[in-house]
């Protein structure tokens, strides 16, 4: 029997892990990936599963590539409208990640429809389209089956210059680092599973979650911008290491400059925090180097799932300043610079 339109519900009690938090931890994926045969590739595939990259990149011409994503996840708030919004910007974040511009999206939809009115999941629904229109795309299609947890999510398509794809694998050493979105995502997200995050920390997380990585299309043609991604399930630790492995480099981050939602460095201070970032800890920890003395909800911190997270950016050290403006220039007022790529393997946090 479907869930009466006026009743309250709880999106978050259908889900073991919300989010970009319900991603399959960094060392099984590895393993899972590694049994999976590498078959010829044609020319024309640009960007594949080599580097663990956003998104696929396929040449079509000597000016457009077809840049290619899916990404869809659990519920993370328990409003279905802010649901479809964080799930839609999310999977278009990969997009802008490549220094692609989308075109238009699928969406993938799962629900219970035993347990879920169908005013609730076009809430979700609407709260998905709004934000394709806010990148002035279309919704063009989909797919939908009735699942026991609810899952939202877009396939997401767009078109780059072959000669403007950013890859996540080629930084390159002395480049500095900056990260566009505060970190934090993941611990209010705890918090408010608790049924404990204050109306400013939900409306912090809001606002982060939604915003569109558009900077990524400018930064793009950057020459000076050698490599971009996204922060999203992995953690900052996490999507940075794809970033060093990939160049056969290290990093190095400054601690006093990570950008952080107040409120999380808070919840995270008094132990909240997601059982994602313990498993990602899990999985890289072991390249990680804490400075002495470092405050233990650091490392919770820096591996914490960053849902619609912040694009990160490794660029010229005097291409830094545009990369900021442009940031700046498109409302991510919380953009900074928190580090340098150097010689060496893996990340560091001074």
């Amino acid at each position: 029997m479907n869930t009466p339109a006026d009743a309250p519900v709880r999106l978050t009690q259908f889900s073991h892990g919300g989010g970009c938090g319900c991603k399959i931890a960094p060392g099984v994926l590895t393993e899972l990936l590694a049994a999976t045969p590498m078959r010829a590739l044609p020319r024309e595939l640009l960007v594949g599963t080599e580097s663990s990259d956003d998104a696929a990149v396929y040449r079509l011409n000597d000016t457009q590539a077809l840049v290619a994503t899916t990404d869809f996840f659990t519920p993370i708030v328990d409003d279905p409208y802010d649901f479809g919004r964080i799930a839609a910007t999310n999977a278009l974040s990969d997009i802008y990640a490549m220094g692609g511009t989308p075109i238009m999206a699928l969406a993938i939809v799962g629900m219970p429809l035993g347990k879920l009115s169908l005013e609730v999941i076009q809430k979700i629904l609407a709260g998905g389209e709004s934000v394709c229109a806010l990148a002035g795309i279309p919704i063009a299609g989909g797919h939908s089956i009735d699942v026991l947890e609810p899952i939202y999510g877009l396939v997401g398509l767009g078109l780059v210059h072959p000669d403007r794809v950013k890859r996540n694998d080629s930084a390159r050493e002395g480049d500095v680092l900056i990260l566009g979105k505060p970190l934090g995502v993941g611990i209010l997200s705890a918090a408010l599973k608790k049924g404990a995050l204050s109306a400013e920390g939900y409306a912090q997380m809001i606002a982060a979650t939604t915003q569109l990585n558009t900077p990524g299309i400018a930064l793009g043609a950057l020459p000076g911008v050698h490599a971009m991604t996204d922060v999203t399930g992995f953690g900052l630790a996490g999507h940075l290491l794809e970033i060093c492995r990939g160049s056969g480099l290290g990093a190095e981050l400054r601690f006093a400059d990570l950008p952080v939602i107040e409120e999380a460095r808070q919840w995270a201070a008094r132990g909240t925090v997601t059982g994602a970032s313990e498993r990602n800890w899990t999985g890289y920890g072991s390249e990680i180097r804490l400075f002495e003395g470092a405050p233990a909800w650091l490392r919770a911190l820096i591996s914490d799932p960053q849902t619609s997270g912040g694009l990160l950016v490794a660029c010229s050290a005097d291409s830094g300043a545009a990369v900021l403006a442009e940031f700046r220039k498109q409302g991510f007022d919380a953009a900074c610079r928190i580090g340098r790529m150097i010689a060496g393997q893996g990340v560091s946090v001074d």
